[in-house]
């Protein structure tokens, strides 16, 4: 995701071509992200509420007459918030949620909407959990056989192994199998709860094995102890998140965005040691420090950013890194978001791509044999299968970054595509939004400014930054919706993505228009200073 280096660069574009407020705006943002790094480097980014993890709380309360009578009430109140909502998923399940005790059927349109949005390879995997987010919730009609397909753990990671065996001891009860779940599936359930620990950080793994243990003899402590453990989590809202945080992801693109955009080297170099310090074992990174299973996605940033800052003071942290990376590399030339042996992905492999080039000609082949096997995932109008955004410009840009690094017949073809896809779905107003005819976004407007930054034409570009700015709050934030899935296809909000996104997006931009000595000068000094300036 890194900005280009100045051997990449063609022809500087004008400033005059650009909204006169450009760099005020990026210094706005850049001194809003940078205020938020923390005195140990971290950039601490709580999950929002989401409906799912939320009604799910409110059906073991229900379900198990727990006592926390303040916390039911907060949730129901969420959840009433969300009835009728635009999202037929979160409206069907908050509805289900708070009439539990009366006879509700599984929403059929919302499942399949869900269903219809997931990867292809997760589609027995995400209906089998639909149906069981309606069990848990207590729908009639909710169980229809899935398949023995959607219960296979070969090859899975660790989170999706434990999912599967929640839902598929739920829907066993739902089908009236009443004989218990295996030892070892019960075994590996109970090693999640650990009372005040949410496993990985994950709420909606931890709410879904309370679930399928609430069932169980024998397992009303634990049950009550992973209550009260999830409650530690309720937001002010009166909601339940997805995840506790995404701390690591944040802290890591926030470093690259900032260097990208002219952050003070002393903030930016805060970021990376707190990185180096938080690496794990093997080398990689998790999106969060409360997890332990390192994921491509941050790995792959984690080095590129540590690379791009100082790859002398780094160069140990960025080697672990990508022995972690190739590590997990498929035989297929791709690579997968967890671990080695599961399924290659068209969005993990082009991060790949673009940490691997930090290394010159060292891995040339590996990157060859990545950039066919991304090419073979494009599909006619120029897109690829979804990734862990809601946006097609997410695994766009980062394609297209990865296209510069290795040029070959299919390669610059596949390049094509996606120039050609970005150009002709431009909106009037100038921005992109998630999906072919949706409204303009932030977030990918400036995953789509990303690819415009490197292109001959500079008016697509200066519409889209003049769209990004708009969207600018006057403290520097920016407004933007739900980006982040997890899992696929529910989205998730952490609303700093979008200001790290932004400022990202016209770090690239400002990398073409030049020269800038405001970014050496702010290089030089502290964070105060570049807050003093932004306000004057």
């Amino acid at each position: 995701m890194r900005p280009p280096s100045a051997e990449q660069l063609t022809t500087a574009w004008s400033p005059s071509l650009f909204p006169a407020d450009l760099h005020a705006g990026r210094l706005r943002l850049l001194a809003r992200l940078s205020a938020r790094i923390g005195p140990d480097g971290a950039l601490r980014a709580p999950c929002r509420s989401r409906v799912t993890e939320s009604a799910l709380t409110l059906a073991l309360l229900d379900r198990s007459k727990h006592a926390h009578h303040s916390a039911g009430a907060r949730l129901r109140h969420y959840l009433e918030r969300h009835r009728g909502c635009a999202d037929p998923w979160d409206a069907a399940v908050a509805e289900t949620a708070l009439h539990r005790h009366e006879g509700h059927g599984a929403d059929n349109r919302a499942l399949e909407e869900f269903i219809v949005r997931a990867p292809d390879f997760t589609g027995p995997r995400k209906r089998a959990l639909a149906q069981a987010v309606f069990t848990m919730l207590g729908a009639e009609g909710a169980y229809v056989d899935p398949g023995a397909d959607a219960f296979d753990v070969t090859a899975l990671h660790p989170w999706a192994t434990v999912q599967v065996t929640a839902v598929k001891v739920i829907l066993a009860r739902a089908a009236g199998r009443c004989e218990p779940p295996s030892a070892d599936d019960l075994a590996l359930l109970l090693s999640t709860q650990c009372p005040g620990t949410v496993w990985e950080g994950n709420l909606l793994i931890h709410l879904s094995v309370l679930h399928a243990l609430a069932a169980l003899p024998g397992q009303a402590t634990v049950v009550t102890e992973g209550i009260n453990t999830a409650l530690m989590h309720q937001r002010g809202d009166g909601g339940l998140p997805f995840v506790s945080d995404t701390d690591t992801w944040c802290a890591i693109t926030a470093g690259l965005a900032m260097h990208a955009a002219g952050a003070p080297e002393r903030t930016v170099r805060h970021v990376a040691d707190h990185l180096v310090r938080i690496q794990q074992s093997e080398g990689g990174w998790s999106y969060s420090e409360n997890a332990q299973l390192p994921d491509t996605d941050c790995t792959t940033v984690a080095t590129e950013f540590l690379h791009q800052l100082d790859a002398r003071a780094y160069r140990t942290s960025v080697e672990r890194g990508l022995n972690a990376l190739i590590a997990v590399r498929g035989a297929d030339g791709g690579f997968p978001t967890y671990g080695a042996g599961t399924p290659s992905e068209a969005c993990m492999t082009a991060a790949a791509v673009n940490a691997l080039s930090t290394q010159g000609l060292r891995y040339r082949d590996l990157i060859r044999s990545s950039l066919h096997f991304l090419a073979d995932r494009q599909r006619a109008d120029g897109t690829f299968p979804p990734g862990w955004s809601s946006s097609r410009l997410h695994t766009l840009f980062r394609a297209h970054l990865a296209a510069q690094y290795q040029s070959s017949p299919r390669v610059r073809a596949m390049n094509r595509r996606i120039v050609k896809l970005v150009h002709s779905s431009q909106n009037d107003d100038g921005g992109w939004g998630q999906q072919a005819g949706a409204p303009s976004d932030a977030i990918s407007t400036a995953y789509a400014l990303i690819v415009l930054a490197r292109l001959p034409d500079p008016g697509p570009a200066a519409r889209a930054t003049r769209y990004l700015l708009d969207q600018q709050r006057p403290d520097g934030s920016i407004v933007s919706v739900p980006d982040m899935l997890g899992p696929r296809p529910f989205p998730y909000r952490i609303p700093v993505l979008a200001d790290i996104f932004a400022l990202l997006a016209l770090g690239h931009l400002t990398r073409r228009i030049g020269p800038l000595p405001t970014i050496a000068a702010n290089r030089r000094h502290g964070t105060a200073l570049l807050v003093e300036r932004t306000a004057t």
